[in-house]
């Protein structure tokens, strides 16, 4: 039987290239867009596409007729055609549960370097500027004790929320089905968005990027939260309306900002978030770990085995693909989960 063909592209490294290759014929480019006639040519034979910042099109899914299942190396999937994979009867899966604490990590840090003003702290001593008492316009705000509010509360939100009862903080969750299983074990509480910006000392955004949530936070949520309070987002940069964000900033309605997405990645240097001292960002790096990036490699590489395979994939984030594949439901179904 003629073996498979698979496109890699990105983020893998030998031990999943040669796992891949047990099976499969691979092609795998590193920089796909300096090989575009070579990944079009290679993608015209392909039974299965794995790789990181995939940019799946109609053009590009017209050009490969054979295509029965993609494997994006992130647990976003906001930037895939989802219906139209499933039309194609293409099996999509993602990698939801392995990047959840080191993300939940970066949302801490963030909420933490923001306030206690870290970045602006560091770079005073880095530029020698640190030569008298540290006195109260430096001063910063507390954690512990404080309330932090998650919009959001799936895996990261949750394992947000465990970092937060270390610091002895009040939890509020939004935006997300009852857990209340959750509520009773650890005490958070249930409450709309409104009445969750306005109580929270900290804000940190956790939701998958959807038409609902898009631009979810903008000028007058900020309005709605404490002055001292601070915006923390670890999702999708599209959920904050970043003009409105500048101008809550600006105003001084909110106290700071963290974060690690932004609605142009990479940012533009010409951003005025990027002049603000009391905005700390990062270039999208909630998951940039060697141990969780090499982990959700190694998911990526089993979905798409199981998938070519004729397997049900565990992180199936389209299962009438499957049925339309398959021609039934499987007894058991997946697992997926943008945040």
């Amino acid at each position: 039987m003629e073996r498979k063909r698979v496109v890699a592209l990105r983020r893998l490294k030998a031990p999943q290239l040669a796992r891949l290759r047990e099976a499969f014929d691979v092609d795998y480019f590193d920089v796909p867009e300096h090989h575009p006639v070579e990944v079009a040519n290679s993608l015209s034979r392909a039974h299965g596409l794995i790789g990181g910042k995939l940019h799946v099109t109609t053009a590009l899914l017209d050009a490969a007729p054979f295509l029965e299942a993609v494997s994006t190396i992130s647990v976003g999937y906001d930037n895939l055609p989802v219906a139209e994979l499933s039309r194609r009867k293409i099996l999509l899966t993602n990698t939801p549960d392995v990047l959840t604490e080191t993300t939940a990590d970066t949302g801490f840090l963030l909420l933490m370097a923001s306030a206690r003003r870290a970045i602006e702290l560091a770079n005073m001593v880095r530029e020698g500027r640190w030569n008298e008492h540290i006195g109260e316009p430096w001063f910063g705000r507390n954690v512990h004790g404080k309330t932090l509010g998650l919009v959001g509360f799936g895996r990261i939100g949750q394992a947000v929320a465990r970092r937060a009862f270390g610091f002895g903080m009040s939890v509020l969750y939004s935006n997300a089905s009852p857990k209340p299983a959750l509520e009773s074990q650890w005490g958070v509480r249930r409450c709309s968005l409104d009445a969750l910006l306005a109580e929270s000392d900290f804000v940190c955004l956790t939701v998958p990027l959807t038409p609902e949530t898009t631009h979810l936070i903008g000028y007058d949520q900020c309005r709605s939260m404490k002055r001292s309070a601070f915006l923390v987002n670890i999702a999708r940069g599209h959920i904050v309306d970043e003009a409105g964000l500048i101008r809550a900033l600006d105003e001084g309605l909110i106290a700071g900002a963290g974060l690690d997405v932004f609605e142009q990645e990479p940012v533009s240097p010409e951003s005025p978030l990027l002049r603000m001292d009391n905005v700390v960002t990062l270039p999208h790096v909630g998951s940039a770990t060697h141990e969780t990036r090499e982990a959700m490699a190694d998911c990526a590489v089993e979905n798409l085995c199981q998938a070519l395979h004729g397997k049900r994939p565990r992180d199936l984030v389209n299962p009438d693909a499957w049925v339309l594949r398959h021609g039934a439901a499987p007894a058991e179904e997946g697992v997926h989960d943008a945040r």
